[in-house]
C-alpha cells in the first residue's frame, strides 16, 4: 500500500490480529523449519528482521532477463502482464516486483478497497491521487502507486527497503527495523518470499502458496469474478 499501516483487503483477512503481529536466494533454516511446523505466522519481529537481513535480495529495477514475469503468480496477476511489462519500462521497475506488489496488494481486483481507504490494483491512499482522478482506473492507480515505489526504491537503495517504504512509508523505512511496524515485517515476510521465487524462475512459489492459504485466495476470487 502506498503507505498505511493495513496494506490492503488481503492485509484483513490474512494478516488477522491473531497472529499477534505491505525483493532472494536463501530463506534461513530457522525461517524454514518455521514454516514446516505451521508457526510462521506466528514468527517475531527479531526472528523475521533476521530472515530480511541475511537473505539479501539483488537490487534491479530493469526487465527481467526472460522479458516477462515469472510463471509462479496467480492467474489473476498473470492476465495483467502485458500492462505489467509497459509499467515496468515507464517506471523503470523490475515487473517481477511489481507483479510481486500486485500479488499482494489486490491479486489484480481492480476495486479492492481496504480497511483504512487503500484503493485499487496497488493499494494506493486517497491522498496521493489529484482532484479528479479515478483511483479505480487501473492506469491511474499504477501511476500513483507505482512512482511511490520506483522512489521507495531509489530512497533505499534495495528491493527490501523498497517493499517496507510501500508499505509503511519511505522515511519510516530508512528507520531501523525493530522500529517498524508488525504488519511492514509480514508484509517482507510474504513480498521478499514471493520475489526471490520469481527472480530465481519458479513455476511454483511456496510462500505465495502459502499466502493464498493466510487469506489471499479469498481476494484472488474477487479478482476472478470482476
Amino acid at each position: 500500500m502506498v503507505p498505511s499501516p493495513t496494506s490492503s483487503v488481503q492485509a484483513q483477512a490474512a494478516f488477522s490480529p491473531q497472529t499477534g503481529c505491505l525483493r532472494r536466494f536463501f530463506i534461513p533454516v530457522l525461517a524454514v523449519l518455521l514454516v514446516c511446523t505451521g508457526l510462521v505466522l506466528g514468527l517475531s519481529r527479531i526472528n523475521i528482521a533476521q530472515a530480511e537481513t541475511t537473505s539479501p535480495l539483488p537490487d534491479t529495477n530493469t526487465a527481467s532477463e526472460t522479458g516477462g514475469i515469472a510463471p509462479l503468480f496467480t492467474p489473476e496477476v498473470l492476465a495483467w502482464e502485458e500492462q505489467i511489462l509497459d509499467w515496468s519500462e515507464k517506471y523503470q521497475l523490475d515487473p517481477n516486483l511489481i507483479a510481486t506488489v500486485m500479488q499482494i496488494e489486490s491479486c489484480g481486483y481492480i476495486q479492492a478497497r481496504s480497511h483504512a481507504g487503500a484503493m485499487g490494483l496497488f493499494q494506493v491512499m486517497p491522498y496521493h491521487f489529484l482532484q479528479g482522478e479515478d483511483p479505480f482506473n487501473p492506469a491511474i492507480n499504477a501511476k500513483r502507486g507505482l512512482t511511490y515505489l520506483s522512489q521507495s526504491l531509489k530512497v533505499g537503495g534495495s528491493s527490501r527497503l523498497a517493499l517496507a517504504g510501500y508499505n509503511g512509508g519511505i522515511n519510516g523505512a530508512q528507520n531501523p527495523p525493530e522500529s517498524w511496524a508488525d504488519e511492514t515485517h509480514r508484509y517482507l515476510y510474504w513480498g521478499l518470499g514471493i520475489y526471490q521465487d520469481a527472480q530465481e524462475g519458479l513455476a511454483h512459489s511456496p510462500r505465495l502458496e502459502e499466502w493464498l492459504s493466510s487469506g489471499g485466495a479469498a481476494l484472488c476470487r474477487l479478482a476472478k469474478g470482476q
